[in-house]
């Protein structure tokens, strides 16, 4: 007597196709070349400027393709720009293939975007990101009438002078203080020889900006005015000033900063909470400290990290520091600002 076997198609397939996943079958983009899309700059000035569309494959291709795009937006070919092709050719044995757009010149006055995004074609997976999107610029337009047009403001909205880029002047900026001095001859912040709680307490401000001029600017702290910068005190750009409570700082000891004691014989900043406030000689208030966020027993100065950009951070827990507790008229790492 004969048996036969009956095999349901159907659950084969289902079973060898589980197989496969298992002994590492490929998905669609594992097989197809993968293609994605980049710009060369993020805007295209209305001057007749020029960008590059490039087009990566994941791998050297081993024909030549030619990747259909399509252009879409507020920006019209023909009208506002041209394109050297529509599509991107990538050649046998490349991964990368390249068109350029080039802006007519004219005037604008609202921005108009050029959208430019890969079409699907036979044989090519397209990957992220499959369309980029490219701002054209009026080059004559200048948001905050500095005089610096936006294509080359570094900040648009704001005025400023073209020697920065047309941002504002940082101007002064308070890098470091310290309002606790160590203890023992480990707090001569002053370099006097002697530890006092007091004079040794020091604020470090920077000029960021054109040179300066700091007769009559004042220093407080939440009580009274504790100093007053002297008549003709002019901060050059890129220097710095120490204010110290007290003592006899020896000059050249702080790198290249000018160094002064405060006109009122102390800084007297409070650990438990106090206000070290700069403010110029018609009373308008330039920065203010406020120690309260801070601990109030560090023993140990508070400084930027980064220099001048960071945020306020315990001296010593900077690993440049090398672990000091301070450093007056320096980098954090020890080096003069303007060597």
């Amino acid at each position: 007597m004969r048996t036969f076997t009956y095999i349901n198609l159907q659950s084969t397939i289902v079973l060898l196709t589980a197989v496969l996943m298992t002994l590492g079958g490929c998905a669609t983009r594992d097989v197809f070349p993968v293609a994605h899309i980049e710009r060369s700059s993020a805007g295209l000035g209305s001057n007749g400027e020029k960008v590059n569309i490039i087009a990566r494959l994941n791998g050297p291709t081993n024909r030549e393709i030619n990747l259909p795009i399509l252009f879409s937006g507020t920006a019209l070919p023909g009208v506002h720009f041209l394109g050297s092709s529509p599509a991107i050719k990538i050649n046998h044995g490349s991964d990368t293939g390249i068109i350029t757009l080039q802006s007519i010149p004219l005037s604008i006055t609202d921005s108009v975007v050029i959208q430019i995004e890969l079409q699907q074609m036979e044989g090519i997976y397209i990957g992220t990101p499959s369309k980029v999107s490219i701002p054209i610029i009026d080059v004559n337009l200048d948001t905050d009438n500095d005089g610096i047009p936006d294509v080359v403001d570094e900040c648009p909205d704001t005025p400023g002078p073209s020697e920065n880029n047309g941002c504002p002047w940082p101007g002064l900026i308070l890098n470091e203080i310290l309002y606790d001095p160590p203890a023992d001859l480990a707090g001569d912040a002053n370099k006097d020889g002697i530890r006092d709680p007091l004079a040794d307490e020091f604020i470090e401000i920077y000029n960021d900006g054109p040179a300066k001029d700091l007769s009559g600017f004042t220093i407080s702290d939440a009580s009274m005015v504790r100093h007053i910068f002297a008549s003709g005190t002019i901060l050059p750009q890129n220097s710095l000033v120490v204010v110290f409570g007290g003592g006899n700082p020896p000059q050249g000891a702080f790198g290249n900063a000018q160094v002064v004691v405060a006109s009122s014989g102390q800084l007297n900043l409070n650990n438990a909470g106090d206000f070290c406030i700069l403010k110029d000689a018609a009373g308008a208030e330039i920065f203010r400290f406020d120690i309260a966020q801070y601990s109030g027993d560090p023993n140990e100065a508070y400084t930027r990290n980064p220099d001048l950009r960071g945020n306020f951070v315990p001296h010593s827990a900077i690993p440049e520091a090398g672990g000091a507790l301070f450093s007056p008229g320096l980098r954090i790492n020890g080096t003069p600002f303007n060597p």
